[in-house]
């Protein structure tokens, strides 16, 4: 057998063996890619394609197989021809051209640099436990990002329960960053966003991009820390990336190498925290990535940052993707928890260190699930991996909090674990625990003082010198150097990116030490006086808890009042607040309830804005929350809106309290925002006890699966590629009156829906195949949508003569709408903005005389003629169909109800007081910036009410009886 042979023989024996084990465990082709936190696509090709998959793929599979991964890793190796050996030595001296040499070294040099992960320096002692393989410890997190939608909110506009404006769409890495070629990711300290781009870095050398990445498949990758750069004073052009990240052979890159593989689109910058540059020299760092980009139009590029570092949409005109890394769900954690033991267990040295090792993972899943202030802590790869690593060392027995886990890892890094094996003054030097945290508070606190995550040797080692005086006991052993030395050496704390500069091993230490060293200082003030800055957010609640009672009565005092005097960082210091009460473990009652008081003014929460700011805060605004007793409707569906967005167990305890709840809002937000927790607890515990049978979508191959629990699915939306076998494997024929597809690339034929028999209300939305719509005619469908299907044959329409509610945004095959092939006498007619600029005339709009409802996304000649349609009585204008249109009118006293969607401050109302003399129901959502509406012109419609969302001013509501008027949010008094 030749060696081509011999690779396919073992790639196909990869392939059967993965088959094999899925069946074993009894894992269906939708729940395996959950399970593993890939891509239905990646899994897919994985099993079943004719492509090799990725180590990293190979590794996820095994772990939610539980299978060993080496046994499959070996046989993957076997599959490998040796071209795919990227930068191999040989490979690459045997190249004779000198850029294609260079550039293999430089491929295997980044798999080199960047394919092993460390756990911030613990269990350092054996040299094997210093760090892990990328390819076994790397776990796919959460991405969310925002998805807008031009539905409208009534359900009388077409679209039934779906269209609350702004969805949030939340997918694994890969499926995140399918098609993306600029990405904002934004994620919490420590949240896996640098090795998010040492996975893509290292992948990307290799060329092991997983299927749902090939846009990026030939890129050359470029790691750029931030942190670094900006201490060079000018950032770098490309020819001095390499020189600026310290690479060793910067020097032998060929003239013009890195310029020219920017302009031919082959680059991928990958650069590392916006958030760890000086707030001064942020807008200067964007003008440098726009002047590159400009250069370089072609060039890829992933951007990372703290969430509140940047605002929204900061990059937004450079054609930025905003992402935001989710916090780790419950399965996540448990895959992290299974990844790192797996990866301990390949470094183990004997068969009973390899048993304990599975031991400890039993054990330590179960401890997470049980004590919630430990799930609240472990919602990011650093902490998982700390908290890993304390199990580990305390033979599993963990700390109880967040400040005692942080004190536990201190003490082992800094002194237990020299003490403990008796490693006594490696470096001539011997430091208490007290000493080293002072000298590493020093630092800490100059670093949070002047704004900056790492500092040149001199400076530190003159910060250190200034120490010494007061440290006889460690200036009669050592000098300032010796010291330095000995705390990068044995602290575990510090490390040195290059020759000249040092920092913390992560943000969360530094914040930790230089917190405990502002309140030492009695530097109180200080912290206050910065308490608005995102970057000193960490430090706040820190120094709350590393304080003495009355300096964290004073420190609290002083940030509420600081809010009170301070309009513009007045909600944040409250919000701030409050979060540093969970720290708190002893304070005056009266300082809590001072704080607490300025929390009223925030709680309950009455709008998304307001949901999305308590939010901001994280979990420790949970606790704050009411209800469900004593609130308004409006409340209680912000107050699920904040507990859906922060997510997690603690959150998942606030989401059962509302699930009785009868509100149709709140219900449809249950169902939303389900998400962000463990699917199949969130659908036990929540979803399967809620009255009625709301509308449910399906974003994941984790929640189809779980739609089993729900006892009833009347109104259904699936979004991405499910196929019609699995849709009708979920829902029962009689139970479906409602179905949405969104997003389906797969769907091409339906008569699947044909055994639907109750089934009254269907929309598609962006699903290219969807053509044949004759087989609807066999269905009860009375209302259908088609939104950017530009395929489906609009003719058919013709055939389906029981539809009465009918929404189309799409290219028309016809101008006007006599040709239109609808045969059905409609009662509600949606067309959208493609729709609209392809329609010349709503002329003959008269042949659906029993037309109640009439939604526009655009203006269209010919308006005026629906005022001869003599049952319609609602009318809808947004996106681009604006009130001005209202002036086409003639007296048109059918309409009793309008819904404007389109507001501008300089709207005149007069139109629709002159054009709708019958008024009784009047909507208006104001979106633009100038957010003002004067009801001057309406004065005198006496029986008229009127609904304003996101209003900041109205103007003549005094000409109208109390209880006429509904603002949405409610103002506060």
């Amino acid at each position: 057998m030749g060696a081509s042979e011999s690779r396919q023989v073992a790639l196909a024996e990869l392939k059967e063996r993965l088959r094999s084990l899925r069946v074993q465990r009894r894992l269906s082709m939708t729940a395996l890619p959950g399970r593993a936190g890939l891509g239905r696509t990646t899994v897919s090709q994985a099993l079943n394609g004719t492509g090799m998959p990725s180590e990293a793929t190979v590794v996820a599979l095994a772990a939610a197989l539980k299978t060993d991964a080496e046994p499959l890793l070996r046989l993957r190796a076997r599959a490998l021809p040796p071209t795919a050996r990227v930068a191999a030595a040989d490979d690459t001296d045997s190249v004779s051209d000198p850029q294609t040499r260079f550039e293999n070294w430089y491929r295997r040099y980044l798999e080199q640099r960047y394919g092993q992960l460390s756990v911030i320096g613990l269990d350092l002692s054996r040299p094997e436990r210093a760090c892990w393989p990328l390819d076994a410890a790397y776990l796919s997190l959460e991405l969310a990002a925002p998805v807008r939608s031009v539905e409208p909110t009534d359900s009388r506009g077409g679209m039934g329960a779906a269209g609350r404006g702004v969805e949030v769409r939340v997918e694994r890495a890969e499926q995140a960053l399918a098609g993306q070629r600029r990405t904002l990711v934004r994620g919490l300290a420590g949240s896996g966003k640098t090795t998010l781009l040492q996975w893509l870095a290292v992948s990307t050398a290799r060329r092991s991009l997983p299927p749902e990445l090939d846009h990026l498949a030939d890129c050359l990758p470029f790691v750029l820390p931030l942190r670094t750069l900006v201490r060079r004073g000018e950032l770098p052009a490309p020819h001095d990336y390499l020189t600026a990240v310290g690479c060793p052979r910067d020097g032998a890159q060929p003239t013009g190498w890195a310029d020219q593989a920017l302009i031919d689109g082959r680059a991928l910058l990958l650069i590392d925290g916006l958030d760890e540059v000086p707030q001064a020299q942020r807008a200067k760092t964007r003008q440098w990535l726009r002047e590159l980009l400009a250069a370089y139009p072609q060039v890829a590029c992933l951007v990372t940052t703290r969430p509140s570092a940047v605002p929204e949409g900061w990059l937004a005109d450079g054609g930025f993707t905003e992402l935001t890394v989710r916090p780790m769900s419950t399965r996540d954690v448990a895959v992290f928890v299974t990844r790192w033991h797996t990866a301990a267990t390949s470094n183990a040295t004997s068969d009973q260190e390899r048993a304990h090792l599975t031991t400890l993972e039993e054990a330590l899943k179960d401890t997470v699930r049980s004590q919630r202030d430990l799930a609240r802590l472990t919602t990011t790869p650093l902490l998982c991996a700390l908290v890993c690593a304390l199990h580990r060392d305390r033979r599993g027995h963990l700390p109880h909090g967040r400040m005692a886990l942080y004190e536990a890892a201190l003490s082992m890094l800094m002194h237990r674990r020299d003490r403990e094996r008796d490693i006594e003054a490696p470096e001539g030097l011997s430091l208490t625990e007290h000493q080293s945290v002072q000298l590493l508070q020093r630092l800490a606190y100059w670093l949070i003082r002047n704004g900056q995550t790492e500092l040149d040797h001199d400076t530190a080692r003159a910060l250190v010198d200034d120490a010494l005086p007061a440290m006889p006991h460690i200036a009669q052993q050592a000098d300032a150097d010796a010291v330095l030395t000995h705390l990068l050496a044995r602290s575990g704390l510090l490390r040195q990116p290059t020759a000249e500069t040092i920092d913390f091993v992560h943000r969360t230490f530094q914040d930790y030490l230089g917190a405990k060293a502002a309140i030492e200082a009695r530097d109180i003030p200080l912290l206050v006086r910065h308490a608005h800055d995102d970057q000193w957010e960490d430090v706040l609640r820190m120094a709350v808890a590393h304080a003495r009672p009355h300096e964290r009565a004073s420190l609290l005092r002083r940030l509420i009042t600081r809010g009170d005097r301070t309009p513009k960082h007045r909600t944040r210091l409250h919000l701030l607040a409050t979060a540093c009460l969970e720290h708190a473990t002893e304070l005056d009652p009266a300082v809590r309830e001072d704080v607490q008081q300025r929390t009223a003014a925030l709680l309950p929460p009455r709008s998304d804005d307001e949901a999305r700011t308590l939010a901001a805060v994280g979990p420790v605004i949970l606790d704050l929350l009411p209800g469900p007793e004593d609130l308004e409707d409006d409340e209680a569906e912000a107050v699920v809106t904040t507990a859906g967005r922060i997510g997690g167990d603690a959150a998942l305890t606030v989401m059962k309290k509302f699930r009785a709840s009868t509100n149709v809002r709140v219900q449809s937000t249950l169902h939303a925002d389900w998400g962000n927790f463990d699917t199949e607890d969130y659908v036990r515990e929540v979803l399967a006890h809620v009255p009625g049978a709301p509308y449910v979508m399906v974003r994941s191959a984790e929640q189809f699966t779980a739609l089993r629990h729900l006892r009833t699915l009347a109104s259904v939306g699936f979004r991405g590629d499910f196929t019609s076998s699995e849709i009708t494997s979920a829902i029962r024929p009689e139970e479906l009156r409602m179905l949405h597809i969104f997003e389906n690339s797969v769907l091409d034929n339906l008569d699947f829906l044909q055994v639907y028999t109750s089934l009254t209300d269907i929309s598609f939305s962006q699903c290219p195949n969807v053509s044949d719509l004759t087989p609807l005619a066999a269905t009860p469908v009375t209302t259908l949508n088609l939104f950017d299907c530009e395929v489906a044959r609009i003719d058919d329409l013709q055939g389906l003569t029981h539809l009465k509610s009918l929404g189309i945004d799409l290219e028309l095959p016809h101008w006007n709408l006599e040709v239109l092939p609808v045969g059905a006498d409609l009662t509600n007619l949606w067309l959208g903005v493609s729709s609209c600029e392809h329609l010349r005339t709503l002329e003959d709009i008269t042949r659906w005389p029993n037309l109640a409802t009439l939604n526009l996304c655009g203006p269209v000649d010919g308006f005026s003629q629906i005022s001869a349609l003599p049952k319609l009585s609602y009318l809808m204008l947004q996106v681009r169909a604006d009130p001005s249109m209202l002036a086409e009118l003639p007296p048109t006293p059918q309409i009793e109800e309008l819904w404007l969607g389109n507001w501008d401050a300089d709207d005149d109302l007069a139109t629709a007081a002159r054009a709708l003399p019958n008024l009784k129901k009047l909507t208006i959502n104001c979106y633009d910036k100038r957010r003002q509406v004067d009801l001057t012109p309406l004065r005198g419609m006496a029986d008229l009410s009127i609904t304003i969302n996101r209003a900041d001013e109205v103007l003549g509501a005094e000409h109208f009886p109390p209880g006429t008027i509904t603002r949405k949010p409610r103002p506060r008094t």
